[in-house]
């Protein structure tokens, strides 16, 4: 995976070698405000660190390095013994994140730092960006069961791996992607599809072969050709073979009006036990709006919504250079201002609630506050535990308790800016000044 970066960040890289320019280097990866999102869910973190443990230039890589002759011998030899050799500080996965806060602070010699900016980057905004949908479907679905069904749709493989981790961390019971399954840990779900039915003579019979196999884990998919006949055709072969129904789902339609008649029907008819899922389009809107009209649905597949974060599909994020050989580094970009020097973020909490989050120069304390930034790697080497993928899962539904109640609004813009120390606020301004042309 060394290689997976962009050119300039190896361009760079041998120009700071070459000069002799390897100084320490603190780096602070943010994200910017978005209107559409009143917080973030914090999550990527173990991939990073399994990445900055084990990048590595192999043979095959300097090979193709040296065939693009854009780098020296004696620069290559250098990535040859490659090796991240410094700390990484951290918000635990499954914390509550707000906008301009240093997540993720990197404190390192500028090259290592720099050459590992783009898979940063890459993995923690996807990360961040899936989880925090999937908690945004869960802040609404009242207890509903959420599965990520949106493997076939998300943009690439590695996407729809990270989505089915960052998901099950937002609060979701379980991916369809069973390599998820295999790799995470995560509970795997998934029954039949339209083509299983069309490929049978009949609905019915499409229906008996299946329950045959999967006596106890029926779902039966309704809506192939008309969905309150399939509704009366699942329950007619659960009569006949004598099997319970665990379940049905719709995936078209107005779900609101087909799963109160498919509910009717079900009890009627004594399966009252039996689950009602639908998938095709939802999201966390489509989940309040039926949530708040009672439906009786039991569970809810997300897919091409959950998997590209479809209304709000990338994060305006930032990985910046805020100190180097000991002195403070800004950018005065308009509207893309930065704050130097390693900090820590202090969370203050008021009613078992988030209060106020402050931000403050890295050895500074504040009262009462919660250090939010933590060591994970001290000089290339791991100093903390990593907890189970179950254990960030509760800490963020543990976390999810403590969001003010109006910032988990799905439609109103209500968020909190962290405040900056004086000290820092001192020192930003002075650089401002020194630097003003």
């Amino acid at each position: 995976m060394a290689l997976l970066t962009d050119l300039y960040e190896l361009t760079m890289a041998q120009v700071y070698f070459e000069k002799g320019l390897n100084g320490a280097a603190v780096f602070n990866f943010f994200i910017r405000p978005n209107k559409n999102r009143n917080y973030f869910l914090n999550a990527g973190l173990e991939l990073l660190i399994d990445y900055l443990l084990n990048i590595r230039f192999s043979k095959e890589d300097i090979d193709f390095l040296q065939s693009t002759e854009k780098f020296s011998t004696e620069f290559l030899d250098y990535l040859r013994n490659f090796r991240f050799s410094g700390n990484l500080y951290g918000v635990e996965e499954g914390e509550i994140v707000f906008a301009n806060e240093p997540i993720i602070q990197v404190e390192a010699p500028i090259i290592e730092a720099q050459i590992i900016e783009t898979f940063l980057i890459n993995t923690v905004q996807i990360s961040i960006l899936i989880a925090t949908k999937a908690l945004r479907c869960y802040s609404v679905a009242k207890g509903s069961m959420l599965v990520d069904f949106g493997l076939r749709r998300a943009h690439g493989t590695d996407a729809g791996m990270i989505a089915a981790r960052s998901s099950y961390i937002g609060g979701f019971s379980g991916t369809s992607n069973v390599l998820a399954g295999k790799n995470f840990g995560i509970p795997i779900y998934g029954t039949m599809a339209h083509s299983f039915i069309m490929a049978h003579n009949s609905e019915e019979e499409a229906f008996e072969n299946f329950a045959s196999v999967y006596p106890e884990n029926t779902i039966f998919l309704v809506d192939t050709y008309d969905t309150i006949n399939g509704v009366k055709n699942a329950i007619r072969v659960a009569k006949k073979i004598g099997t319970r129904i665990k379940g049905i789902r719709i995936d078209s339609g107005d779900l609101y009006i087909l799963s109160k008649e498919a509910r009717r029907i079900l009890d009627e008819n004594g399966f009252r036990d039996a689950i009602i899922f639908v998938s095709g389009g939802i999201n966390e809107f489509k989940i309040k709006d039926l949530m708040e009209k009672n439906a009786p649905i039991n569970g809810f597949g997300v897919g091409t919504e959950l998997d590209t974060s479809s209304d709000v599909p990338y994060l305006d994020c930032a990985y910046k250079l805020v100190e180097y050989d000991g002195r403070p580094t800004i950018k005065l970009s308009r509207k893309k201002v930065t704050v130097p020097y390693k900090k820590q973020i202090y969370r203050l909490y008021r009613n078992s609630k988030i209060h106020k989050d402050v931000i403050t120069y890295f050895d500074e304390k504040v009262e009462n506050g919660v250090a939010l930034l933590k060591l994970y790697i001290e000089n290339g080497e791991l100093v903390r535990r990593l907890p189970s993928l179950k254990e960030i899962r509760e800490l963020s539904l543990f976390n999810f308790e403590r969001i003010p109640e109006t910032f988990k609004s799905l439609n109103q813009h209500m968020t909190l800016s962290p405040e900056i120390s004086q000290g820092l606020v001192k020192t930003t301004e002075e650089l401002k000044s020194k630097f003003k042309i």
